[in-house]
């Protein structure tokens, strides 16, 4: 009888949304639970950090104005640089990504991501997407010499209604394809 050897690996998600409860959190908590399924699938157990950036406003705003990072987001900073993945979750507000988020990614600077694998959820707050935002989303990340996963899940309002069951069975699907590609990225060597 062969026991699977579970090796811990660490996921950090990200979450940018800004009411609450926040639909972006739940999405993010969605994709979470998925990759750590696909991961114990291959043997391998998670240890997931969870950082809501919307604590972090009010540390984000002074980095910006005084170019000093408070403790609380040092200690974000240093969750997200220790992660093998990284679930990066931000609501869209117009055809961007939400402040908070593009903020964050600014104080991470260029070297904190490299060779990370990232699982891009988008929280769209219509259902027309604009094609191009996914593309620019992953352009920044690549940029940062991250490795973003080809899937980007994409929820808009009809994802919420518990009503409209195809749009559920079709961002449940999208959800287990990225969550099992960051699996698999994050099982193997960082680059």
């Amino acid at each position: 009888m062969s026991t699977v050897a579970w090796s811990p690996v660490s996921l950090a998600v990200v979450s940018a949304g800004v009411v609450r409860p926040s639909p972006t959190r739940r999405l993010a908590d969605w994709i979470a639970e998925a990759v750590c399924r696909s991961l114990a699938a291959g043997g391998a157990r998670a240890e997931v950090e969870v950082l809501e950036l919307h604590r972090l406003t009010a540390d984000l705003a002074q980095h910006s104005i005084q170019g000093r990072a408070s403790l609380d987001l040092r200690e974000a900073i240093t969750a997200v640089a220790a992660a093998d993945g990284l679930v990066a979750a931000t609501p869209v507000l117009a055809t961007s990504p939400g402040e908070v988020f593009d903020s964050f990614l600014t104080v991470l600077g260029h070297g904190v991501l490299s060779g990370m694998p990232v699982l891009l959820a988008l929280d769209s707050s219509t259902r027309r997407q604009p094609p191009d935002l996914a593309q620019m989303m992953r352009r920044r990340l690549t940029d940062m010499h991250a490795d973003p996963g080809p899937t980007v899940v994409i929820a808009g309002p009809a994802d919420w209604q518990t009503a409209a069951r195809s749009d559920a069975a079709r961002l449940r699907a999208c959800i287990d394809q990225a969550a099992a590609e960051l699996a698999a990225a994050m099982r193997s060597p960082r680059q």
